[in-house]
């Protein structure tokens, strides 16, 4: 079974998996046919036979669950002293810039811990954690604020183009016809 956002299941959902592929267990012993068993337990063919090859084998210990396919997770110290180097600002661990990226972030991980995530992941554990995505404001350091009000409120309506109005006269977008 393939997730095509990157999901999977959650461990209620593996369990409830699990289970399923227990009672096909039962009926392999019973000699029931794969088209029977996928039937009655409303599973696709193809998952039944699956099932069955993995069963013939390793016997049961092959249909078991093996947990979930997640990469590794952080502890919460880990995640602590995570936090403590991300105060301290990418310049203190060799970018030259002073913006945390996720790329630098997943980068960081790996070398403090040597846990690889992905970028999505890296998002992922920020975002539970509490962490936000942010774009610092661009200004310029001259910038006026009162003269900006200003401008924005005395001369740009002046200077912009005034909208066209839609009146009955006015043209369409529409073909002719297409109505």
């Amino acid at each position: 079974m393939r997730y095509a956002q990157g999901g999977g299941l959650t461990d209620a959902e593996r369990t409830t998996r699990e289970r399923l592929r227990l009672q096909a267990v039962e009926r392999f012993e019973g000699g029931q046919k794969n088209a029977e068993i996928a039937a009655a337990l409303r599973i696709s063919l193809r998952s039944v036979e699956r099932w069955r090859r993995a069963w013939r084998e390793s016997g049961e210990a092959g249909v078991l669950s093996k947990g979930s396919p997640g990469r590794p997770r952080l502890s919460e110290a880990q995640f602590d002293r995570l936090e403590q180097e991300l105060e301290r600002g990418p310049l203190a661990h060799g970018w030259a810039d002073q913006r945390w990226t996720l790329a630098w972030i997943k980068t960081l991980i790996g070398r403090l811990f040597h846990v690889s995530y992905t970028v999505e992941g890296t998002w992922r554990l920020l975002k539970r954690h509490g962490w936000s995505w942010q774009q610092p404001t661009r200004r310029a350091i001259e910038r006026d604020e009162d003269t900006v009000e200003v401008w924005k409120k005395e001369t740009w309506p002046r200077v912009r183009a005034p909208r066209r109005s839609a009146t009955p006269g006015s043209s369409s977008r529409m073909r002719p016809g297409s109505r």
